[in-house]
């Protein structure tokens, strides 16, 4: 029997974050009314020219070194040529054979190991509009999302030594999500597949394990999400094979992902790239970048997700785990390196924060950056439960208050009275107490039924109203006890 191997490529379009389009001065927003953010230029009317908007080349640039592009110095815009009703003009501005970014990688890891996958290109786009289907057979266009700048981010397949190509679903996934978390970091894009500011199109195809010839592509569409993108591609790998396996023909299409039904289905026949008929724009000149402009900007980027992870890793000792959610964030990770500078415990900091800290802005709908804990004061709280003044639990209530007033934990601690009682005298008297109380559970434990022993300190912390130091009442329930 015939052994198959996948061949994914994946074509990734991310809407920049400027605040104009990409070739006018219309805003960029999403939503609205139908057609109230366009223009003659966006709309391919007689006259208008086009101007390159500067802000979207410079995130472009930062987006293509982040990914570990070669920067192309000079490269030009050209046409591509098709007709559909959302493209008002009948072409879509994108860029040539060189683009602004060439030849990089983005580190993932999946299935247990490592892998770079491997980038051809990062180019210069302007969106199209959006078709909006009624009742009947009827669509509507809306133009208000015509010619938004768009960045598209192509794999390259076979990739280079040293490098790799996307294998599964899971690796598809995986690559998206790593590439949607850099572009966060970068703060070029948000991202949203639900507003259609992230759209992943792989390019699928199988082929006889260890031939050079490439088998015929699909390319998958509606894909609104990391899950269906995964779910896409394995479907899409089992159904080319089982068409081959049956003695038929994979057809080059377009086919649509049917979130509901978890399959695939035939949109329209794939075009070829010279039914484009490329060819440069006239009215655009090319985009020329210096050294010095690139090493600016070079200059000017963030730590990066994986080098973060691995520098958490290395300087705080924290687990892999931690340093993964940690580093999920821009801010999230300098939250933690900010407070791992000046607490005592590295890994202490990363339990809370991935702990207590994420419940809270869950639980309250609260972004980071406006959550009120600041290192010190989080360092000061660890201080507190690791000298005993206050217990672990006491220490949640008092870091829920800290998280949305801002105030210090020994400010908390004195105005609520919740420093911890270790007097082994208060406290033998309320495990006497809780033992009088409770003589069946008593006799229960003596016959045998040692897991009693938690219960026993959970009456003994009621009855000191949560303030009892859990160390000493459990060295006194085991002299009281076993006595």
């Amino acid at each position: 029997m015939i052994e198959y191997e996948p061949v994914i490529g994946m074509e990734v379009h991310v809407e920049l974050q400027t605040r104009s389009k990409m070739f006018c001065g219309c805003e960029v927003a999403f939503g609205g009314s139908p057609n109230t953010r366009c223009c003659p230029v966006c709309l391919g009317l007689p006259g208008g020219l086009p101007v390159v908007n500067q802000r979207a080349v410079e995130f472009m640039t930062k987006a293509a070194l982040a990914l570990n592009c070669t920067i192309s110095q000079r490269s030009e815009f050209y046409r591509k040529n098709y007709f559909y009703p959302d493209l008002a003009k009948n072409y879509q501005i994108s860029q040539g054979e060189v683009a602004l970014g060439m030849n990089g990688f983005v580190e993932i890891f999946a299935g247990g190991k490592n892998k770079k996958i491997a980038i051809r290109r990062v180019h210069i786009e302007e969106d199209t509009g959006k078709l909006l289907h009624v009742e009947g057979n009827r669509s509507l266009v809306d133009c208000n999302r015509s010619s938004m700048p768009l960045m598209e981010i192509v794999t390259m397949n076979p990739p280079p030594a040293g490098l790799d190509q996307i294998e599964s679903g899971e690796e598809a996934r995986e690559y998206l999500q790593r590439l949607r978390q850099i572009l966060l970091y970068l703060g070029v894009s948000d991202c949203k597949m639900e507003e259609g500011s992230m759209r992943c199109e792989p390019n699928i195809s199988i082929k006889p394990k260890g031939s050079e010839k490439l088998g015929t592509k699909t390319e998958i569409k509606n894909l609104n999400s990391f899950k269906s993108v995964n779910m896409g591609v394995d479907y899409e790998l089992m159904r080319q094979e089982k068409v081959l396996r049956e003695g038929g023909k994979v057809r080059q299409e377009t086919r649509r992902w049917n979130e509901d039904r978890g399959t695939t289905s035939s949109m329209r026949s794939k075009e070829h790239a010279e039914e484009y008929r490329y060819y440069p724009d006239p009215d655009l000149p090319p985009v020329v970048l210096d050294e010095t402009y690139i090493q600016r900007l070079r200059d000017e980027l963030p730590e990066l997700p994986f080098a973060r992870l691995r520098r958490f890793m290395a300087d705080y000792g924290i687990t892999e785990q931690d340093a993964e959610v940690l580093t999920d964030t821009l801010e999230f990770a300098e939250l933690f390196d900010a407070c791992a500078k000046v607490a005592r415990d590295p890994q202490e900091v990363a339990n809370w924060l991935t702990g207590e800290f994420l419940r809270l802005v869950n639980a309250k709908g609260v972004p980071i950056v406006q959550a009120k804990i600041t290192p010190e004061n989080l360092a000061d709280l660890l201080d507190l439960i690791d000298k005993g003044a206050v217990n672990r639990n006491t220490g949640k209530a008092v870091f829920e208050e800290m998280f949305v007033t801002g105030k210090s934990a020994a400010e908390i601690v004195k105005a609520r009275g919740l420093e911890q009682v270790s007097d082994s005298g208060a406290i033998e008297a309320a495990v006497d107490a809780v033992l009088a109380a409770n003589p069946q559970e008593v006799e229960r434990f003596k016959g045998g039924e040692e897991k009693l022993a938690g219960w026993f300190v959970g009456q003994v912390m009621r009855e000191m109203k949560g303030k009892a130091n859990p160390g000493v009442i459990n060295k006194v329930l085991k002299e009281k006890l076993n006595g």
